[in-house]
């Protein structure tokens, strides 16, 4: 082991490490506090409800885990976008799992909230999973109503999506464990079947509070629409249970009489581990994305026996494309390259770029793909096109195109994880989060932007010092170099994984020892697919 990996390996493991402890503070949602008040109830954390329902000893694979990070001060801030959610087995059978988190502002939908139960209803539609919600919520967050409720992708969205999910037919189970009110009050109905907690859960489209100031009536939230009025006199609820636990375990007996659906047939042999050590993979990649490394060390990390069939390995070598399997399943992987190489011209870093021949080469790879039903795997780290004459006169635009033609049109899934920088239209080529990938994770070094930094930064000083010159206003170095600073410091901010799984750009920031089981649980979930498009390319230059 040299020193550039030792470096790389303490900072990639302080980085993982920070990445934990944040994500410890999160899992207290709403903090200690309400959580021991709910306890008193019989409620428990919803992380704690998942774990009492998925198969013991199985993979949970938690996503949007920073939905809602550091947004929101002004409101006391929303951890996971008040839902925890991700994908579970639950008896052997790979599922969606959605669960209000009550402890955050009573488990009130936030417009991130929203944004979040979409994309886990979204990952049920693309793979044809179950969907088992518990739920737990006082409904829309009021102060930010406008922002949630009456678009196109707010709240109702939810419900429609209910409705969409049920005539594919998929499973939908609701676990009503706490309140469920007002156009909330649907999710439950318009699933399959609908369980309740007896004394905690209720369901109707008004409070006590409200029916008393729109018609006058005295009613406590029992009688209103608890679990023994909803079982015995509205019919509303299917089963009601004294505990929560016993709910769960309801859910389990019903979950296991599902019947079996047809699978999309991606293939799959016996898993191996890597002949590589996993924990090499923290050493090989500079946590500032400022080193050169060859991307096929990182290939062998993950890939079952660290075998790596190369695609044109002598040609277009600013991208790497090849066949292997992760944790039995056949996959395509594109990836960017960064090493060191020696040329005719001496020694040139590639840097992440993509020129000509690598656009070329990762299009016929992706469509070879798709002609073999082969998932792809996308390791992004990627910092734009070729510039320049010589690269626009050889037509990087058209090969480009041709690349980015490819990827939007796979059919296929794509799982996508950003190892390192992903940067203007090289985000789009290697499938970043506007190009469908099933899953988009991300390593906590991930840098997502429209160009590097100090390009930015730069670019962004000299517009604001051009107006203020104009302006009249003399600007000394000092100052000059004060507001490259504060330009600086706001443009890292938000180029951060952080910035970014706060938003849902990417599903989740991982560990990089959890690739392997991102991308295996991706293509399992892909695999109960009943979707199977044909691949057209559409019109491309040649």
């Amino acid at each position: 082991m040299n020193l550039t990996f030792n470096k790389n390996e303490d900072g990639m493991r302080l980085a993982v490490s920070q990445m934990k402890q944040r994500q410890a503070v999160i899992n207290f949602g709403g903090g200690k506090k309400v959580i021991e008040r709910n306890r008193e109830k019989g409620k428990m954390p919803p992380r704690e409800r998942i774990q009492y329902l998925i198969d013991k000893g199985s993979v949970f694979t938690e996503i949007g885990s920073f939905t809602g990070y550091d947004m929101y001060p002004e409101h006391g801030g929303c951890p996971a976008g008040g839902t925890v959610a991700g994908l579970g087995y639950v008896c052997g059978r790979q599922c969606v799992i959605v669960a209000n988190d009550n402890t955050v502002k009573a488990g009130a939908w936030f417009p991130i909230t929203g944004k979040k139960n979409l994309r886990m209803q979204e990952i049920a539609m693309e793979n044809h999973l179950p969907v088992i919600y518990i739920v737990d919520s006082a409904g829309v967050y009021l102060p930010l109503q406008d922002e949630i409720f009456p678009d196109r992708e707010h709240f109702g969205r939810v419900f429609r999506n209910n409705a969409r999910i049920s005539a594919m037919g998929i499973t939908q189970i609701a676990a009503v464990m706490g309140s469920c009110v007002a156009g909330g009050a649907y999710l439950p109905i318009m699933s399959d079947e609908t369980l309740m907690v007896e004394g905690n859960g209720s369901i109707f489209l008004a409070g006590p509070y409200l029916v008393k100031a729109a018609i006058g009536e005295d009613i406590d939230i029992q009688t209103l629409g608890g679990a023994k009025t909803h079982t015995e006199i509205s019919g509303i609820a299917d089963y009601k249970f004294a505990t929560e636990k016993d709910c769960l375990d309801q859910v389990r007996r019903i979950m296991e009489k599902i019947g079996e659906q047809p699978r999309q047939g991606y293939d799959r042999a016996k898993p191996a581990m890597p002949a590589k050590e996993l924990s090499e993979i923290y050493g090989l990649v500079s946590p500032l994305n400022n080193k050169p490394f060859d991307i096929v060390d990182v290939i062998k990390c993950i890939v079952d026996k660290s075998e790596f069939d190369q695609f044109k390995e002598d040609y277009g070598k600013t991208i790497v494309c090849g066949y292997a399997r992760v944790d039995g399943w056949a996959v395509g992987i594109v990836a960017n390259q960064r090493k060191i190489v020696k040329s005719g011209k001496g020694e040139m870093q590639m840097g992440g770029v993509i020129y000509n021949d690598s656009a070329d080469k990762a299009a016929r790879f992706i469509m070879n793909c798709n002609q073999k039903k082969i998932p792809l795997v996308f390791l992004q780290d990627v910092t734009g096109f070729m510039v320049g004459s010589r690269s626009e006169h050889a037509g990087i635009i058209k090969d480009g195109a041709k690349l980015v033609n490819a990827v939007a049109n796979s059919v296929v899934p794509k799982i996508t994880i950003i190892i390192g920088n992903s940067y203007g239209a090289g985000n789009y080529a290697m499938c970043g989060k506007a190009y469908d990938p099933r899953f988009i994770y991300a390593w906590p070094n991930a840098r997502i932007a429209v160009m590097g930094g100090e390009q930015a930064a730069k670019t962004l000083l000299q517009i604001q010092v051009a107006s203020l010159k104009a302006k009249g206003e003399v600007i000394d170095p000092e100052k000059e170099k004060a507001m490259l600073k504060e330009i600086m410091d706001r443009y890292e901010a938000q180029t951060s994984a952080y910035y970014a799984a706060a938003r849902l750009w990417v599903d989740d920031i991982i560990d990089p020892a959890q690739t392997r089981s991102v991308i295996s649980e991706g293509i399992n979930a892909a695999n109960h697919s009943q979707v199977d498009n044909e691949f057209k390319m559409g019109v491309v230059q040649v």
